[in-house]
């Protein structure tokens, strides 16, 4: 029988790389479902294949025309790419293996991804039509949830390498020159500002911004009025956020020295995760969970849906079909 992602995890821990194939064991208890989804982390045998909906990971085309994302609704993930009406829906990776969290290159031409097509999690790219698939990271670690810088030569991500509940590094974009740029703790989903002086990211539960000069963190959040998966508006003035601060994931804004938190979107059921700024800054698309990503984070029927909303109008776009 194929074997599933709860027992190549549990192989990697009597490896001695237990961080390689798990969750902190403190965000998953905090978080439940809603960081799983973000990273496509579910255990989910791949001998069920499902019609149920299961896409993330939403990440905006440079022109603000299309979106790419992962799908699992075949049993494993692929990544996808669709029409920011929702036309258009085509497969960008049909393989045995999965992939996620993709994101687009600022010149529009290069997609990044993370892959354990190489048999771990790594740091992969392909052009925007699923060719040329090149591999960028060979660490036996997981190395996931990469993050474009706005000139494009480089790309930071997570990785378990050094610190089992991840750390921040950054790297060139051919996958040369990988430095550490930060050090303990829980780091993740890093995400460059603008001018590519900042990063935003979380660390256990609250969103940080790190001045990439100088290395200083500032925190934004305060748990319990905790905040995750920041997203910068293109002018850098505001910083979308998921929050779980009313019992709920809801997604937040916030001018980007934390000032200003405000209740972005609640949806009528459910949790709202994954905010992603558009590039025009006009709208933001991320992903519903509408039986809540709290509860039964190991449910394989679990649907998750993209979405787009209109930060002006507040309407919805249902992406995932």
């Amino acid at each position: 029988m194929t074997e599933t992602r709860q027992q190549r995890r549990q192989a990697a821990r009597r490896g001695g790389r237990a961080a390689q194939g798990g969750l902190p064991r403190p965000l998953w208890l905090g978080l439940g479902g809603a960081i799983a989804i973000a990273l496509g982390l579910w255990f989910w045998n791949r001998d069920t294949a499902s019609t149920i909906v299961r896409d993330g990971s939403p990440s905006w085309s440079s022109d603000g025309r299309e979106i790419a994302f992962y799908s699992e609704r075949d049993g494993k993930a692929d990544l996808f790419i669709v029409n920011r009406d929702g036309t258009n829906r085509r497969a960008l990776t049909r393989t045995p293996a999965d992939e996620g969290g993709p994101v687009f290159s600022p010149d529009g031409q290069l997609i990044a991804f993370d892959s354990e097509g190489g048999g771990s999690f790594d740091i992969w790219v392909m052009r925007r039509d699923g060719t040329d698939v090149r591999r960028l990271t060979t660490d036996p670690a997981r190395d996931v949830a990469p993050a474009w810088s706005p000139d494009g030569r480089r790309i930071a991500f997570m990785s378990s390498r050094d610190n089992p509940e991840f750390d921040l590094y950054e790297m060139n974009a051919d996958g040369s020159g990988v430095r550490r740029l930060t050090n303990g703790a829980s780091n993740w989903f890093p995400q460059y500002s603008a001018d590519a002086t900042r990063l935003a990211f979380h660390v256990m539960r609250d969103v940080h911004v790190m001045d990439l000069g100088t290395g200083a963190m500032t925190r934004l959040t305060t748990e319990p009025m905790n905040g995750m998966h920041p997203s910068w508006s293109p002018d850098g003035r505001q910083i979308a956020f998921m929050s779980w601060r009313n019992g709920r994931t809801e997604l937040f804004r916030m001018n980007a020295d934390g000032s200003g938190q405000e209740l972005l979107l609640s949806m009528p059921d459910g949790d709202a995760v994954d905010p992603r700024w558009s590039p025009s800054g006009d709208a933001i698309a991320f992903v519903h969970v509408p039986s809540g990503g709290v509860t039964s984070a190991q449910d394989a029927t679990q649907e998750r849906v993209v979405y787009v909303m209109d930060l002006k109008t507040k309407a919805l776009t249902r992406l995932s079909r």
